[in-house]
């Protein structure tokens, strides 16, 4: 099957349309680590257009991001210019060993054989080093009410996801897998962002069953315009709070990863 994100539509959306949750969950999973320096260099698994990336600024002193899907990184120099950004996979991490002592990885492990991952994770991450895992479901919800996830539910029924090949992580799993890490502290969040009905429409349009649509022959602004008359009742032309659900875990090396 092929990359749902490797189009130029998909980096594009993801550059310019997808909401700042990635911040808040680091700096929640930063605080509950109880650290008050930052991390000396981070890399970043699956960053996609660079967002990720570039919510680690302040949390580490230098960061790299690494994205299989090479179109992807066509937006990097604007979104997180400071960063550097390489092509390549979770299972052969084009680094040397020990080199940095933070990995982040935000709902790409859910497409990496972990079989490969956690050994190549390993022998990057410094012996003190953190693995911080972390995802979140699309805002399909307001807080007072049911709308919006009606009309979520509507344009899955329309325009159904492509079948999916993601394997379902969160704390609990990571905990019980033989991965030579340990989750150290994990919590499930609820974090609410404030949402211009265009900005919301932008941001639908980046969801993967639209772009297994569009591939399917119906025209994207087909997809857009019944999206626009659709929500236009839901938001009512006011921006509005959209929650995103979902988990982090930190994660570190097992004492005789340690020791190696």
């Amino acid at each position: 099957m092929s990359n749902p994100f490797g189009t130029d539509d998909m980096a594009a959306g993801y550059a310019t349309s997808r909401p700042p949750v990635h911040s808040r969950v680091i700096e929640q999973a930063y605080r509950q680590l109880g650290r008050s320096q930052p991390f000396e260099r981070a890399l970043d698994v699956g960053c996609g257009a660079g967002v990720s990336t570039k919510a680690l600024s302040g949390y580490a002193k230098s960061c790299i991001g690494l994205e299989p899907a090479e179109l992807m990184l066509k937006w990097v120099a604007t979104i997180a210019p400071s960063a550097e950004f390489v092509v390549g996979t979770a299972e052969a991490i084009p680094l040397r060993d020990r080199a940095v002592d933070l990995i982040t990885a935000a709902g790409s492990l859910n497409y990496a054989n972990l079989d490969l991952f956690f050994p190549e994770a390993g022998r990057v991450l410094a012996p003190q080093g953190m693995l911080l895992v972390y995802d979140f479901s699309p805002g399909r919800s307001f807080r007072s009410t049911t709308n919006l996830d009606e009309w979520f539910c509507s344009f899955h029924r329309r325009y159904p996801p492509p079948p999916n090949e993601a394997r379902q992580l969160s704390p609990e799993i990571l905990a019980k897998l033989n991965s030579g890490f340990r989750v150290q502290t994990c919590q499930h969040f609820e974090i609410g962002v404030t949402l211009t009905p265009d900005f919301y429409l932008d941001y639908m349009m980046t969801e993967t069953n639209v772009a297994s649509a569009a591939r399917s022959g119906v025209p994207h602004a087909e997809i857009k315009s019944w999206c626009a008359e659709t929500l236009a009742p839901v938001w009512r032309g006011s921006e509005r709070e959209v929650l995103f659900r979902g988990y982090f875990a930190c994660m570190g090396l097992t004492a005789p990863d340690r020791a190696r």
